[in-house]
């Protein structure tokens, strides 16, 4: 087989790389079943290596160049799509956040990074890195809001969001911040950019109390979920488990206020901040 040029970082080197992946696995009459089955992995995961919506990991590479005589061409370009300015349990779900068409999210504790204001986005990343230094902090957040930039497209990708009420009455950066923020969440919606949900304190327990949930659909692959906790996070395909999360969260939002009550209950909190009124 000839060699494949190496991959110009400046392009989208990713999708390139993807591309290649799947031109070799054709050109040596593999299915993609059959590629991942000697590492462990899925068709469908190899279908999103090749579509560009997951990441290709040096251990996947090395496999890929002795299968395909490729002279180490997928071991050295792993580099090119190995940086990321996102934090490392978190990277993976960010670049394929930004090719998704659907994302539907349950954010419970903060305002979703999507939505966020610069304000905001800066008393959250020093409350997680209370000893950084400010071109870090500055590094974070202007990485935060790049991907806020997907949204600047009037359609896609749908963005859908249930947002529990004790992200609204927890006030991060006090009033004016919290007032800035969910003026935003609620111009987002009025201008029917997003779907948002809020999930009221008095809807008692509910299908995601253990936290933070994330479901992402694709044009080329199949959907994908993303779980979170402190400085961790996992990017799940396997279908079951991606059906059980969707459950959860058609289950939230039936129990979460409609659109308009939710919008009205932002616009409202947004209101008591800017008027210094106290919250729970």
């Amino acid at each position: 087989m000839t060699r494949p040029k190496d991959l110009d970082p400046s392009s989208n080197p990713r999708a390139l790389l993807g591309c290649e992946l799947r031109h070799a696995r054709e050109q040596a009459g593999l299915s993609q079943e059959a590629l991942g089955a000697p590492i462990f992995v899925s068709g469908s995961f190899i279908g999103q290596l090749e579509a560009g919506t997951r990441r290709m990991h040096l251990e996947y590479a090395k496999h890929f160049d002795a299968v395909f005589g490729t002279d180490g061409f997928f071991e050295r370009n792993c580099e090119a799509v190995g940086k990321s300015k996102y934090p490392d349990h978190f990277a993976e779900a960010a670049e394929a956040e930004a090719v998704a068409t659907a994302i539907r999210q349950y954010a419970t504790l903060l305002i979703p990074g999507l939505l966020q204001t610069k304000a905001y986005a800066e008393e959250v990343s020093r409350a997680y890195h209370p000893t950084a230094t400010d071109e870090t902090i500055d590094d974070l957040v202007a990485a935060r809001l790049e991907r806020a930039h997907l949204l600047d497209d009037p359609t896609t990708p749908l963005f859908w969001v249930v947002v529990d009420e004790a992200a609204l009455q927890r006030a991060v950066g006090g009033g004016a911040v919290m007032a800035e923020a969910l003026r935003h969440v609620s111009a987002l919606a009025r201008k029917r950019r997003i779907i948002v949900q809020v999930l009221p304190f008095s809807a008692g327990a509910h299908a995601a109390m253990e936290g933070h949930l994330k479901l992402m659909e694709f044009e080329d692959g199949p959907p994908l979920c993303f779980v979170e906790g402190p400085s961790m996070g996992k990017l799940i395909d396997d279908p079951a488990t991606v059906t059980h999360h969707t459950m959860m969260f058609n289950l939230l939002q039936a129990a979460a206020l409609s659109p308009k009550d939710s919008l009205a209950l932002i616009e409202s909190v947004a209101q008591d901040y800017e008027h210094g009124q106290q919250h729970p």
